[in-house]
């Protein structure tokens, strides 16, 4: 049995399966609704339930609480239509632009930048490039068939004649997928990939100056970002802020220096939590989306581009519309769920 979806207001229609979650069947038909991590753990797929009876899955209270449900909000990425339905959410021009499709890739090179996190860049099929906006992320399929996402940190046109995307991983001690990376993955390993997926990614559309707020790896998607910037010479005015414990974990920090050297439109601002005294530190410290608001105190004209830990984007995404006047259309965000805050709450 099938079931109509409409989005509203853009009226855009696609049909799902009885069980089948909703934006599951959106992806499959190339309908951009926004999204993260597909799991029902960050929330970015939020939208509102207009018409119509849809039931949940497994999710997380904090990306959908009770009090939101009983106020007519639902999850696209855990719930399942039991009728035709009409959904209020912004669609995203692009997102759905790209095929989803399975694919080998080898392991190129094996990096290690920092004590925990590791570059890998993976080769893909020379005759069948992947194509993909700056900011999306792939899915490693495991031979047990569980799956491991992460951003690819090269922007599309560096595939060049030798297609690869550039991850960085970070080791989670006890990780099925990470052990792997930091003990036996070798190059010229063959593995398994689905991809693109997501919807961040640069909003072209818009003039707005940016702010490019990372912590950790999340890092990755905001290079990616700032890669496309340049090759597609967008000259909004831009400031990355990248958050990291101490100045070991600002793995590509030379990267980001010379990016700010060469792009007069970008400013680069580092920030570090638990600078240590062999850091000789003299840059900003504290949590990095707070110095973002002593920065700017009001945001109302900017658009936020924020990856990372969970709690740093949650917090981000709080406090700025909260305190700064950002509107919260203009807060585009990908956080980086691990397994365990996946099946945590």
């Amino acid at each position: 049995m099938t079931f109509t979806v409409t989005v509203q207001p853009s009226g855009r229609t696609f049909t799902v399966e009885r069980d089948e979650p909703i934006l599951q069947a959106a992806i499959r038909q190339g309908v951009g609704l926004p999204y993260g991590c597909k799991d029902g753990a960050c929330g970015s797929c939020k939208s509102r339930l207009l018409e119509g009876r849809v039931i949940h899955g497994a999710h997380q209270h904090k990306a959908l609480t009770v009090e939101e449900e009983e106020a007519g909000f639902t999850l696209t990425c855990s719930a399942a239509a039991q009728t035709d339905i009409v959904i209020e959410a912004r669609t995203v021009p692009g997102a759905g632009e790209f095929q989803v499709r399975k694919m080998p890739s080898r392991v190129s090179t094996i990096d290690r930048v920092a004590p925990d996190v590791a570059v890998v860049k993976m080769q893909l099929p020379a005759n069948d490039p992947l194509r993909f906006h700056a900011g999306q992320y792939i899915e490693f399929i495991l031979r047990d068939g569980s799956r491991r996402s992460y951003s690819m940190a090269n922007a599309p046109h560096t595939q060049g004649d030798k297609p690869f995307v550039e991850l960085h991983i970070r080791h989670m001690p006890g990780g099925k997928f990470t052990d792997q990376v930091f003990s036996t993955m070798k190059e010229k390993d063959i593995l398994r990939m689905e991809g693109p997926f997501g919807s961040f990614f640069l909003r072209e559309d818009s003039d707005k100056p940016m702010v490019l707020l990372a912590s950790g790896t999340g890092f990755a998607p905001i290079k990616a970002i700032i890669e496309h910037m340049q090759f597609k010479a967008i000259t909004r005015p831009a400031v990355l802020y990248w958050g990291c414990r101490s100045k070991a974990d600002l793995y590509l920090h030379d990267w980001a220096l010379e990016a700010a050297a060469q792009m007069p439109n970008l400013r680069y601002v580092p920030v570090l939590s638990e600078a240590r005294p062999e850091d000789h530190w003299t840059g900003r410290t504290g949590f990095v989306h707070r110095v973002v608001m002593e920065d700017f105190p009001d945001l109302s004209g900017h658009q936020v581009y924020a990856c990372g830990a969970p709690i740093m984007v949650e917090s981000a995404q709080r406090d700025f519309v909260q305190q700064c006047k950002l509107p919260e259309e203009d807060f585009l965000a990908d956080a980086f769920t691990s397994e365990a805050d996946k099946h945590g709450d």
